[in-house]
């Protein structure tokens, strides 16, 4: 715990003086001065650290609940955020006309504990602000948001998740601290009050307009990420990635003992169930599978996603096993696990399925419930299990496809003795013959780690970018207006990217509608058109494995979520 504690606060002792936290400095130190001399006389220097532990704990409940609750409620994801910008604007307006804060505060007056003026409520505020903090991402804060997201919150990750918020907040809480310093300092402030009021007022209401405007953007982008390097160094930390892969854990301790990859048959503990499917295809009726029901078979569990390119190559593999040896006696069952939102829609998967082949039963693991029964941490990944239900293997990633099949066959003939094997599938491998190529690529503000770009990448609406003279090996860079999002970005007017790349074959996730026009030094220009729900696109393919560069420029509102390579 102490490990994981630690880890928390250096991410977000990081994050915290990282250009994210840009837009949060001016509100902080006018909130920080904001309290009458009358509210603070009797406890001075407080109203600072009231601010940023309603900051703390707003920020770790909706970080780690805040989807499920709006889910709930039957509301958009971005209603926090607006709530919390209209909040603020209302707490500017109300310094600015006491009577508007009069208004304002009358709901509130029957509640003893958060009585008084909305600007003397600091914690009050602070819960506002956590809504507006939109922190840079990180591995610590990635396994946060994927474990609230699994529902996997226990104490481990709300202890992280504190630690991370709290590292966060003390770069904040010098700066609000000094707002507050600086009131104390000036003589004038008693006589001259209402003056503050209205230049804390109007400051506030000026930043929500900005917040709502995405004009804050402009000013983290005009700052280089300083702290990018340092973020990335800490992502490939073998130790970081240890603890931090834990905290989803939904128990299942035994799978453990299954060494992934093994070639060989192996113990690893009954089977989890398959838990938490909101929709079933290839089924019955829609009607779901458990697994006690398949019993004296053996079956195989995949995990994909159907944008992924990984699980595109091994998918033909997995349908060929279960053509092949399903009157054996084989059950296959694909969990599909969504990377991005458009994943989540079963009219997506279903056409996806379809196209590849896919008869078998397949259920649709939108909140990661099977996910995270499984331990899983991996796109396409393999669970092979014998006819007792016990795992017997468990396979991440792609690869070794001769060695499963054997696997099957030992399974299919310790079940059944005397049943009659048709020949192995032989396959081959379509994959990259060499690990030196450029791994996946997010293009998206919550997941993107390779970007190179003058400007750092925050989320914002129609934004200029302009692309570097030099493009670093395995990184991307945006040239031309640009919209960032959390899953993609979207092109606005003269959108570019251009990607330094080593592979054979890149491959693009597209959504939208649009014409994507792709030139590579040397080459003739080509255009992609793209249409229909997000899938994956081929952007170039050469004749063997080289490094080099591709530029694509987007038509207006074509999307772009990652690229893969092979």
């Amino acid at each position: 715990m102490i490990t994981l504690i630690s880890i928390g606060l250096v991410g977000g002792l990081i994050t915290g003086v990282s250009p994210c936290i840009l837009p949060m400095l001016p509100i902080l130190f006018f909130a920080g001065g904001a309290g009458t001399a009358d509210d603070e006389a009797k406890k001075p220097k407080q109203r600072p650290l009231k601010i940023i532990l309603g900051l703390i704990a707003s920020f770790t409940v909706f970080t780690l609940a805040g989807s499920v609750i709006l889910s709930a409620l039957g509301l958009p994801q971005t209603f926090l955020r607006w709530a919390g910008v209209i909040v603020l604007a209302a707490v500017g307006i109300g310094l600015l006309f006491p009577k508007v804060e009069e208004l304002l505060q009358r709901p509130f007056n029957r509640m003893p504990k958060i009585q008084g003026k909305m600007h003397g409520n600091p914690f009050i505020f602070g819960l506002t602000l956590g809504t507006l903090y939109v922190p840079c991402a990180g591995p610590v804060l990635a396994a946060i948001t994927v474990a609230g997201a699994t529902g996997s919150v226990g104490a481990e990750t709300v202890a992280l998740t504190l630690a991370f918020a709290t590292g966060a907040a003390i770069p904040l809480l010098v700066f609000a601290t000094a707002g507050d310093r600086i009131r104390d300092r000036l003589a004038a402030y008693r006589s001259r009050a209402a003056t503050f009021r209205i230049v804390g007022g109007t400051s506030m209401v000026v930043l929500a307009v900005a917040l709502a405007l995405g004009a804050t953007d402009a000013l983290q982008r005009a700052v280089p990420d300083y702290t990018g390097n340092l973020q990335n160094t800490i992502a490939e930390s073998d130790a970081v990635k240890g603890v931090l892969s834990g905290l989803s854990d939904a128990g299942n301790s035994e799978l453990s003992q299954c060494t992934p990859g093994a070639t060989q048959l192996e113990s690893c503990g009954t089977a989890p169930d398959i838990t938490g499917i909101t929709k079933w295809l290839n089924t019955p009726a829609g009607s779901g599978v458990k697994l006690e029901s398949l019993r004296g078979h053996p079956v195989l569990i995949d995990f994909w996603a159907y944008s992924c390119i990984n699980c595109q190559r091994s998918l033909p593999h997995v349908v060929a096993w279960d053509k092949a040896y399903r009157e054996a006696g084989l059950r296959v069952i694909g969990i599909h696990a969504p990377e991005f939102a458009f994943e989540k829609s079963a009219g997506n998967v279903a056409g996806a399925a379809k196209k590849m082949g896919i008869t078998y039963p397949v259920a649709l693991d939108n909140s990661l419930s099977t996910w995270t029964n499984y331990r899983n941490r991996y796109w396409p990944a393999e669970y092979l299990i014998d006819a007792s239900g016990t795992v017997r293997n468990i396979k991440f990633g792609e690869g070794d496809y001769g060695a499963t099949e054997t696997m099957i066959r030992q399974l299919l003939t310790a079940a059944n003795p005397g049943v009659s094997l048709p020949a192995a599938s032989n396959l081959p491998d379509t994959r990259p013959t060499t690990a030196d190529i450029t791994p996946e690529t997010y293009f998206a503000y919550s997941r993107s780690t390779n970007y190179q770009g003058e400007k750092s990448l925050t989320p914002v609406t129609a934004a200029p970018f302009t692309l570097p003279a030099t493009q670093n090996q395995d990184t991307y860079s945006l040239g031309g207006t640009w919209t960032i999002s959390t899953q993609y970005v979207e092109a606005v007017r003269d959108s570019r990217l251009r990607l330094a790349y080593r592979a054979k074959n890149v491959y693009m996730v597209l959504g939208g509608t649009g014409t994507l026009r792709i030139d590579v030094p040397g080459q003739a220009t080509r255009t992609v058109e793209v249409t229909g729900a997000p899938t994956l696109y081929p952007i170039l393919a050469n004749a063997q494995q080289q490094a080099g560069q591709v530029t694509v420029t987007a038509g207006e509102g074509v999307r772009l979520y990652t690229a893969t390579f092979g």
